[in-house]
């Protein structure tokens, strides 16, 4: 079966897909935002990576999300719960994490059927 690696770089692809399957991590640009409005921009992001390959949120298998802050996580499931399509929820994990960059807030990490 093919792998399909969107815009690959050295350490990561922006994409994966496999089997009619996408994997696909989304990291907030507004960083000196709050944690609803970075939620907002990586789930943006993430629509416009499911987008591009022909796919939309009530496709979405799984999403992990990932926060520097437990406090976070009313203005988070805000951000989601205003997102996410009524019906197609997909399985959802929520950590408390050390993200790599300091001013991160969220990190979001779903799989997706094309």
């Amino acid at each position: 079966m093919t792998i399909l690696r969107i815009k690959p770089e050295a350490r990561w692809s922006d994409a994966v897909i496999h089997n009619q399957t996408l994997y696909y991590t989304g990291v907030p640009e507004n960083l000196d935002a709050d944690a609803y409005e970075q939620t907002a921009n990586t789930l943006a992001q993430i629509d416009a990576m499911l987008a591009e390959q022909g796919s939309d949120k009530s496709r979405i298998l799984d999403a992990t999300i990932f926060l520097t802050n437990k406090a976070d996580f009313a203005q988070m499931n805000r951000a989601w719960d205003a997102w996410v399509v009524a019906g197609h929820a997909p399985v959802r994990c929520t950590v408390q994490a050390g993200l790599m960059n300091p001013r991160y807030r969220v990190e979001i990490k779903i799989i997706a059927a094309l």
